[in-house]
């Protein structure tokens, strides 16, 4: 938000503001302030990023540090599971987003199967932060787009991260031209003949 215009997001100040709150000595729940200060005034942020009319995945800012998205999940869309392998944090200022999370069978012989471990709905205002090593899969289960702020300390494009099969839960590497593909499905979708 920018002090001066509080109707009026700030891409810059908030980029500064998250590398500020990156460089704390407490960082993640100095990162969940600010994502949460922003989220507060959701039509400042449409302002800046337009309304959603598709699924999409804009990149705000992407260094070695730190990437900050903004996510727009299409009515219905689902999101296989997968890690970061970094930590995040996530603030809802439109719709919903569930997440399920889950964990590592303990069993060797599993080969990097996973359980469901929990779940949690976030709604418009809701802020997240999601560990290091935490696997999760999203749904938006409305009828209208939800819009996401995405913080991540590191270079989400580049870091080494894993996927799930949705049916099998076997670990494979995550691929970006298959999460593209999710985007553009969910964009069919919506253009579909019912």
């Amino acid at each position: 938000m920018n002090a001066a215009n509080p109707k009026k997001f700030d891409l810059d100040r908030f980029i500064a503001d998250c590398c500020a709150a990156l460089a704390s000595s407490e960082r993640q729940k100095a990162m969940r302030i600010v994502v949460q200060q922003a989220i507060s005034a959701p039509a400042a942020i449409m302002a800046m990023v337009g309304e959603p009319r598709r699924a999409e995945l804009q990149k705000l800012h992407v260094s070695p540090e730190l990437t900050i998205l903004n996510l727009f999940w299409a009515p219905g869309m689902r999101f296989i599971p997968h890690n970061h392998n970094m930590w995040a944090t996530i603030g809802i200022y439109q719709g919903q987003e569930d997440n399920v999370f889950w964990r590592r069978l303990d069993d060797p012989a599993a080969k990097g199967r996973i359980e469901p471990a929990g779940a949690k709905s976030l709604m418009a205002g809701d802020v997240i932060t999601l560990g290091y090593d935490i696997i999760h899969s999203v749904t938006n289960p409305t009828t209208r787009f939800t819009s996401a702020l995405h913080v991540y300390a590191g270079d989400f494009f580049a870091a080494s991260r894993s996927a799930w099969d949705p049916v099998a839960l076997t670990e494979r590497a995550f691929d970006t031209a298959e999460a593209a593909r999710a985007f553009e499905d969910a964009n069919a979708a919506l253009t579909a003949p019912d």
